[in-house]
């Protein structure tokens, strides 16, 4: 059984004020090619399929349309869970009515796990479709007191393996921070975070029993402790912490017991998110921007010292889709900048700003500020 793993469209994103629907529409094209050269067996979206529990309708337009493509023109069954980022009553709404299309939607936790079983010719390929749920409500659910994820996911572990076939091949779809012991995944700023401290975390021992572990929540597509453990990640880059990650969808060929091989396939966005850094005039010089995609997203941190007039207006001339500045400042001497040096009473104001202004920018502090600050001393009659 082939299986195509994805998830975090996080459909509706919003990035310092730019839709990114147009993005994430073209993202899909490319999903639907992915389809028709892979022809997997199934599809499952591991959570947070919009970005926001109430999304807005373009949103709810474009996830009928992919499902729509998915179920009706490629005739693929479809596994759908809810994430931390999911309206999970709106997105379940219908669910047993679709799952006459072979479209599975599960978004809210139950005492009964949803289990959805294909046959191929090695035999029984079970899904179990586990969304995400704060420990409250599975406390609730299951009248117990649980403190943390680690312990509710667990509690939930329990009750699906009381129908569990480690004869058979078992996939477990989940939206979670699973991790390995003392370790830490990669995360990005785009990454909601699912409670305080390290509550948030689950140990993946207790997912070693599946064939598969198709993850959702964490947007660096990697593994965790075992190559058929893995987060496929989001299908775009959703902050500039981002920007060195390179987005995929996993394709999985469950083959007989023990025997998995797992491949990416790569995703190439509309716009790119980049960051440029150096100062304005650089930056809108065409000996530099000639090199670079100046469609993408961009982020531009600027070097400049002296005060600068309306940059972003400036930099949007070149940069159409530019979303955010930031001013960097030099920070060698990160440690003394905020403190003078021990002689400070015995310096002139003069040589006190001198120090100040060289730890603060980098820079020397020439003649020519010298005479500029020793005016502006005189002006105000102050002795230098």
């Amino acid at each position: 059984m082939r299986i195509l793993h994805t998830g975090d469209w996080h459909i509706g994103k919003i990035v310092n004020e730019f839709s990114l629907l147009e993005d994430q529409r073209y993202i899909f094209e490319q999903l639907y090619k992915i389809i028709e050269e892979e022809k997997p067996d199934c599809i499952v979206v591991a959570g947070d399929i919009y970005d926001r529990s109430i999304p807005p309708r373009e949103a709810v337009q474009l996830l009928n349309e992919v499902l729509t493509t998915l179920v009706m023109e490629y005739s693929l069954p479809t596994l759908i869970i809810s994430g931390n980022h999911d309206g999970e009553e709106r997105l379940s709404f219908g669910s047993k009515l679709l799952e006459t299309s072979q479209l599975y939607i599960v978004g809210e936790i139950t005492k009964e796990i949803k289990k959805v079983s294909f046959t191929d010719q090695y035999g029984v390929v079970n899904f179990y479709l586990v969304p995400y749920a704060k420990p409250s409500v599975i406390s609730n659910i299951f009248d117990v007191k649980l403190h943390d994820h680690d312990e509710a996911f667990g509690l939930i572990m329990n009750k699906l393996k009381e129908d569990f076939n480690l004869k058979e091949r078992n996939v477990l779809v989940t939206h979670n921070y699973i991790v390995t012991a003392n370790e830490e995944m990669l995360k990005s700023d785009s990454e909601q975070s699912l409670s305080i401290g390290g509550a948030e975390y689950i140990d993946v021992e207790k997912v070693l029993d599946f064939d598969y572990v198709a993850l959702g929540h964490l947007h660096k597509p990697q593994k965790v402790k075992k190559e058929n453990i893995r987060y496929s990640g989001s299908i775009l880059k959703y902050s500039f912490s981002e920007v060195d990650i390179n987005k995929s969808v996993v394709i999985v060929d469950l083959l007989e017991k023990g025997n998995v091989n797992i491949k990416t396939r790569p995703l190439t966005p509309l716009r790119d998110m980049l960051i440029i850094r150096g100062k304005l005039q650089d930056l809108i010089n065409p000996l530099y921007y000639k090199q670079i995609d100046c469609e993408s997203y961009i982020r531009a941190d600027l070097t400049d010292t002296t005060e600068l007039y309306d940059p972003l207006s400036t930099l949007r001339s070149v940069y159409p889709n530019i979303m955010q500045i930031q001013r960097i400042m030099n920070t060698n001497h990160i440690a003394s900048k905020t403190k003078a040096s021990d002689d400070f009473q015995n310096k002139s104001k003069l040589e006190l700003f001198k120090e100040f202004y060289e730890e603060i920018t980098g820079e020397a502090f020439d003649d020519v500020k010298k005479q500029a600050f020793i005016n502006i001393l005189e002006e105000g009659e102050i002795e230098a």
